[in-house]
């Protein structure tokens, strides 16, 4: 089943991947959000032993620890959660998780109900449809078996118990791994649909009291008393859901033309120059390092002390989120400077985010104009 769910999961996300166009990334979230997802729980199959604690529980005279097999149908898995993301693909989340499965061939049901703090990386592939990401959780989950029946095998008991079953539930800590995709609503800011693989352990030792029916022997004896004890109840599931991020940019597609169709950045008044940035982007496109190389040239044909490089970003993202990517913009400009022979000390460097727009922002809204940076001689 692990190689199976692995497997699936693989194919789902390369599927993704060759079906999507390239694009801008994804802004990563930064600050809180919501999330819930349902699918499919595949409980593995379990081999446990059964103990007699008091006389002849198993039957025929049987006392001892006797093995017991414990298969499961596919089941259901839900999943709630809210959490909280920094902005540089790391967010961290707290959930409510419940799954049940019913017993193969019997009419017994394993119910798990848990509660865990999850860490979590979204991956940066430069796509904006689709947004990979891992996480590892843990907490605490309480796992209850509910008429649930074990086959006695291995064992010649002489007189078989004609059932064994099981009524308990027993908590304790529990861990799970997290691999999955977030596919952003382009009509919808902050919505995204997920899908996901979970491979979830309550590691340990278990023991859950049991009551064991052997012929001539009356069910409620103190012969009949038994114990049921399970290693590392392990699970698999796949889910589908939402995720709304509450303080999201708007996602739409760019409507701008290609940015070859833009005019030349052209030397602005006196001694200045424009390097235009994709959108959400702060790596130098061809063009933009043309236009830093002809700064550069024009620079030694002008008297100056300072070259002042400023960088700018529309308000379609959050105030913090803008900030930084002005900042990386301005960066990568002065680098590109500085292998052009520009010396670092003559650089000063500036980010101003959405704040001191050449054109008026307006919130949520793309501007090509205002993903700038500016390079100012003086």
């Amino acid at each position: 089943m692990t190689r199976f769910c692995n497997a699936v999961l693989a194919a789902a996300l390369l599927s993704a991947a060759g079906l999507g166009a390239s694009g801008a990334a994804a802004e990563p979230l930064d600050g809180f959000y919501i999330g819930a997802g349902a699918g499919l729980n595949f409980a593995e199959s379990n081999t446990v032993r059964i103990d007699a604690l008091a006389g002849r529980a198993i039957g025929g005279g049987v006392s001892a620890s006797v093995p017991a097999t414990l298969r499961f149908a596919p089941g259901a898995a839900v999943a709630v959660s809210a959490g909280y993301g920094f902005g540089n693909g790391l967010r961290f989340e707290l959930e409510g998780s419940f799954r049940q499965n019913g017993q193969s061939g019997g009419g017994g049901v394993r119910q798990q109900a848990g509660v865990m703090g999850n860490v979590l990386f979204d991956i940066d592939i430069g796509e904006s449809w689709v947004v990979p990401y891992i996480g590892f959780g843990g907490g605490y989950q309480a796992q209850s078996w509910r008429s649930t029946a074990f086959s006695v095998h291995g064992v010649d008991t002489g007189a078989a118990a004609t059932a064994v079953t099981a009524n308990q539930s027993v908590g304790g800590l529990a861990y799970q791994v997290i691999a999955g995709a977030a596919f952003p609503v382009p009509s919808v800011p902050g919505l995204s649909l997920t899908a996901e693989y979970r491979y979830a352990v309550q590691p340990g030792s278990h023991s859950y009291r049991a009551q064991g029916v052997t012929p001539g022997v009356s069910a409620g004896q103190p012969s009949n008393a038994t114990r049921v004890r399970e290693r590392d109840g392990a699970s698999h599931s796949i889910m589908l859901g939402l995720r709304f991020a509450f303080d999201a940019p708007d996602i739409m597609p760019d409507s701008r033309p290609p940015l070859a169709a833009f005019p030349a950045p052209a030397a602005l008044p006196a001694r200045s120059y424009l390097i235009y940035f994709d959108w959400n982007r702060a790596d130098l496109t061809p063009r933009a390092r043309e236009v830093i190389a002809e700064a550069v040239r024009n620079s030694t044909k002008i008297a100056h002390t300072l070259i002042e490089v400023t960088g700018h970003a529309d308000a379609s993202g959050s105030a913090k989120a803008n900030q930084a990517l002005s900042l990386r913009r301005a960066e990568a400009v002065a680098a590109e400077l500085r292998r052009w022979g520009v010396a670092p000390e003559s650089i000063a460097l500036h980010a101003v985010g959405d704040t001191s727009p050449l054109v008026p922002n307006i919130a949520g809204v793309r501007a090509p104009q205002n993903r700038v940076v500016e390079v100012v001689y003086r």
